[in-house]
């Protein structure tokens, strides 16, 4: 029997921004953008920590931001993170965020792209 689950949504994303290299790895993957993003505003965190899995399920009723992260089949980690106000949520590769020592490389900020571009984003890059 093959029954569709409907995960419902507990937060709004805000605007939906993706770096060039996650959207990379998720097309090799065969994974949707849209499939991450729907686990990620469900409440389902993926391979985050006991203790992130619990700050995040505290999150949602408090505002603070939220983290989910996914392995990929290829065993590429993406991570996903809502601000918290929630008016943007992006998706990157673990990799291009943190090394392997669990620090913050030092190096300048990778562009981000919308996923679904908007009228409203465009007339940003304008200006």
């Amino acid at each position: 029997m093959n029954q569709t689950t409907r995960l419902k949504p507990l937060f709004r994303p805000g605007r939906l921004l993706i770096t060039p290299v996650a959207l990379t790895a998720l097309r090799a993957n065969g994974i949707p953008v849209i499939s991450v993003v729907l686990r990620h505003i469900a409440g389902d965190w993926g391979i985050v920590s006991d203790e992130d899995r619990r700050q995040n399920d505290l999150s949602i009723t408090a505002g603070l931001r939220l983290i989910s992260l996914y392995r990929l089949p290829d065993q590429t980690r993406i991570l996903v993170l809502t601000e918290w106000d929630r008016s943007n949520t992006t998706i990157e590769r673990l990799q291009d965020v943190a090394s392997d020592s669990g620090g913050l490389e030092e190096r300048p900020a990778s562009r981000r792209y919308p996923v679904w571009p908007s009228a409203s984003y465009a007339k940003e890059l304008r200006a």
